[in-house]
C-alpha cells in the first residue's frame, strides 16, 4: 500500500560546508497506522539528487537516525529516516525493544510493507531522483533494509550495518534489484557464522553484485557509542569499525549512484 504524507514540520537549518541542511518531521501512514519520519537535505544542492532511506535500530526512530540523515544530507543526498513501529511507539528499554522488533521479524510481509511506506515518501519528494535510491540501516534496521530489497523494491543498493542477515525464504534474494553491502562485526554473537554462511549462499545463488566487510575485534552495534566498550557484552562500540564502515558506505553510494 502506498504511503500518504499528510504533514511536514520544518525544524531548523544546520550550517554545513555546502550550505544548510533543512530538516523536517514528516507525518505519513501505512494503512491505518500513523507514522512519523524525519527528512533532511542540503538546500544548497540544486536539482534532483539521490535519496537514501534510513531505517532505525530496535529502539525506534530517534536522534541517532536523524544524525545519520543529516550526515547523508551533507553528502548531497536526500535522507529520510523511516518509522517502522508507528507514531509514538518508542521502546523504553531493551525488553520492550525486543518485543517490538519481534513483531516485524515474525511477519516479514508487514516488515517489508512498513519499510516500503517510508520508501514511497522518500521517492515522492520533489528533490529525489527516483532512479537513484538506496536503503540502509543499523542492527534491526539493517535487516529491514535487506528485507525491503528482497521484496523487489526499486533500490540501486542496500547497506546493512551490523544487521541480521537471515530471511524466511532465501530464494527472495533473486528479487533484489540493486547492489548489496553488508558491514559486519566479525565477532558478532547475534549474527553467528551459520547465519553469515547462509547469507553468502543466498547472494551467490542470486548472482548479485554484493560485498561483505567483516571488521575484526568488533561485535554487534559497533557504530553506536552508547553501546559501551565491553565486547564480552555482545554489543559494543568500536571507533575504527565505525569510521571504516561509514567510509565503505560512502564509496558504495558514490559508485552505485554514478551508474547509468
Amino acid at each position: 500500500m502506498k504511503a500518504l504524507a499528510v504533514a511536514t514540520a520544518f525544524l531548523c537549518f544546520a550550517a554545513t560546508a555546502q550550505g544548510a541542511v533543512r530538516e523536517q518531521f514528516v507525518a505519513y501512514r501505512h494503512g491505518e497506522t500513523e507514522l512519523t519520519g524525519y527528512l533532511a537535505y542540503d538546500d544548497a544542492v540544486k536539482g534532483k539528487r539521490p535519496g537514501v532511506l534510513v531505517v532505525h535500530d530496535w529502539m525506534g526512530e530517534g536522534e541517532f537516525d536523524r544524525g545519520v540523515s543529516r550526515k547523508l544530507a551533507a553528502l548531497g543526498y536526500v535522507a529520510f529516516a523511516a518509522d517502522i513501529y508507528g507514531k509514538g511507539v518508542r521502546p523504553r528499554d531493551t525488553k520492550e525493544a525486543a518485543a517490538q522488533a519481534g513483531i516485524y521479524r515474525a511477519d516479514r510481509t508487514l516488515m517489508r510493507a512498513r519499510a516500503r511506506a517510508g520508501l514511497d515518501v522518500l521517492t515522492g519528494h520533489e528533490l529525489v531522483d527516483g532512479d537513484r535510491v538506496a536503503a540502509m540501516g543499523y542492527c534491526f534496521g539493517g535487516g529491514v533494509s535487506l528485507e525491503l530489497a528482497r521484496s523487489g523494491a526499486p533500490l540501486k543498493g542496500v547497506v546493512s550495518f551490523h544487521g541480521n542477515l537471515d530471511t524466511p525464504d532465501p530464494a527472495d534474494g533473486k528479487r533484489i534489484r540493486g547492489s548489496v553491502l553488508v558491514l559486519h562485526g566479525a565477532d558478532d554473537p547475534y549474527v553467528p557464522p551459520q547465519q553469515v554462511s547462509a547469507f553468502v549462499e543466498e547472494m551467490q545463488s542470486a548472482g548479485l553484485d554484493w560485498m561483505m566487510v567483516s571488521y575484526g575485534n568488533s561485535v554487534h552495534a559497533f557504530t553506536n557509542p552508547a553501546a559501551g566498550s565491553d565486547n564480552s557484552a555482545g554489543a559494543a562500540y568500536n571507533e575504527k569499525a565505525d569510521r571504516r564502515s561509514w567510509e565503505a558506505m560512502r564509496t558504495f553510494f558514490a559508485e552505485i549512484f554514478s551508474r547509468k
